[in-house]
C-alpha cells in the first residue's frame, strides 16, 4: 500500500477513536465510531484476496448494524429523556439497547459470531489492529455509562468466558484461536466492570500487552496455523523457547502477567458476594488454558510435518523490527511483581 494512504488511514484509526475518547455527546462518539470503522475496512481490503474481501464486507455490516443500533438507542434516549450527554444515561431501555449495540461492536458473546470468521481473513497486522486498537472506543462508551442492569453485564460475560474458551478448543487455524481468546478475555473485562472500572481498564491493557506478543511472535515465524508452528524451533530457537510463556500468560497462570487481572478480578467479584459468578469463571479460564497448552505442545514438542503439502518454509532473515517484540515478551512476562504498585493506583 502507498505509504501516503497507509499514514492516512492510520491517522483516520487514531481521529476517530480520540473523538470518541473526547466526546460527551452521542452523537460525536458515534461519528468517531464510524471514522474508526471506515479508516479500516482499506486496510483489511488490501490483500485484494477473496477471504479478505468476505471478512471486510462482514465486518462492515457488523459494525454497520451495531451502529445504527447505538444511533437509535441515543436518539430513543434523547426522545424519552431530553439528553444527549453520555453520562446522563437513566432510562433503562436506551442503556440496555446502547451496552448490546457496544457488545457487538467488540465482539462479546453472544454477539461476536462476526469475530472469528473475520480475524481468520485478515493478515496479522490487521488481525492486530482488530484485536487491541479497534476495542479502544467502544469500550471507552461502556465504561462511561452507569449500567443499571448488572444482572445483563455478569450475564454477557460469563457467556463470553465461555463461548471464548470452548470455542477455541478444536481450532487449528491461530487467527481463529486468537479471536476466542479475545472473546474470553472480554468477558472478564466485562464482569468486573461495574464494580472496578479501573480493573477493567488493568485487564484491557495487560491483554493488549500479551496479545500484541503473541500476533508479533507469530508474525515473525509467518505461522497462520498450528502444524507451521511446529517448525519454529529450528528457525528461532529462542523465541520458541519463550513463546510457551506468553501462551501461558494469555491463558493467565502465574507467576506471569496474564495472572494479575484474573486474580484482582476474582478478589473483586468475591468482595462483592459473588462467588457462584467468580468460581464459574475460573472454571471457564480452564478451557481456555487447554488450547493455549495445545499451541505450547505443538511449538516444543513436535515435530515439522515433511509431505509436499507441508514442507517446512524457507528460513530467510526476517525484516521485521525485535525491539517492540522484545518489550512485550519482557512486559508480558514479568510484570506480575507490580501487583501491589497496581491494586494501590486502583484503590486511590
Amino acid at each position: 500500500m502507498n505509504p501516503y494512504i497507509l499514514s492516512i488511514l492510520l491517522f483516520g484509526l487514531g481521529l476517530g477513536t480520540m473523538t470518541t475518547f473526547a466526546s460527551s455527546h452521542w452523537l460525536l462518539a458515534w461519528m468517531g465510531l464510524e471514522i474508526n470503522t471506515l479508516a479500516i475496512i482499506p486496510l483489511m481490503a488490501q490483500q485484494h484476496h477473496p477471504r479478505a474481501v468476505e471478512a471486510t464486507t462482514k465486518y462492515f455490516l457488523t459494525q454497520a448494524a451495531a451502529a445504527a443500533m447505538l444511533l437509535f438507542a441515543s436518539t430513543t434516549n434523547a426522545w424519552l429523556t431530553g439528553q444527549w450527554d453520555i453520562q446522563q444515561m437513566t432510562h433503562p431501555l436506551p442503556i440496555t439497547m446502547i451496552t448490546l449495540a457496544l457488545s457487538l461492536k467488540v465482539g462479546l458473546a453472544p454477539l461476536h459470531a462476526w469475530l472469528p470468521e473475520v480475524l481468520q481473513g485478515l493478515d496479522l497486522t490487521t488481525g492486530l489492529i482488530l484485536s487491541t486498537w479497534q476495542k479502544l472506543a467502544p469500550f471507552s462508551l461502556l465504561l462511561q455509562i452507569q449500567t443499571s442492569n448488572s444482572t445483563m453485564l455478569i450475564l454477557l460475560g460469563l457467556t463470553s468466558t465461555l463461548v471464548g474458551g470452548w470455542g477455541g478448543l478444536n481450532q487449528t487455524q491461530l487467527r481463529k484461536i486468537l479471536a476466542y481468546s479475545s472473546i474470553a478475555h472480554l468477558g472478564w473485562m466485562i464482569l468486573v466492570m461495574q464494580f472496578s472500572p479501573s480493573l477493567t481498564l488493568l485487564a484491557l491493557i495487560t491483554y493488549f500487552i500479551m496479545t500484541f506478543s503473541a500476533f508479533l511472535v507469530f508474525k515473525l515465524n509467518k505461522a497462520t496455523n498450528i502444524n507451521t508452528l511446529a517448525s519454529s524451533w529450528a528457525k528461532m530457537p529462542a523465541i520458541t523457547s519463550l513463546t510457551p510463556l506468553i501462551l501461558l500468560s494469555l491463558g493467565g497462570l502465574p507467576p506471569l502477567t496474564g495472572f494479575l487481572p484474573k486474580w484482582l478480578i476474582l478478589q473483586e467479584l468475591t468482595k462483592q458476594a459473588l462467588p457462584l459468578t467468580a468460581t464459574l469463571a475460573a472454571l471457564t479460564a480452564l478451557l481456555s488454558l487447554y488450547f493455549y497448552l495445545r499451541l505450547c505442545y505443538a511449538m516444543t514438542l513436535t515435530m515439522s510435518p515433511n509431505n509436499l503439502t507441508g514442507t517446512a518454509p524457507w528460513r530467510l532473515p526476517s525484516s521485521q523490527l525485535t525491539l517492540p517484540l522484545a518489550t512485550s515478551t519482557t512486559m508480558t512476562i514479568f510484570l506480575l511483581p507490580l501487583a501491589p504498585a497496581a491494586t494501590a493506583l486502583m484503590a486511590i
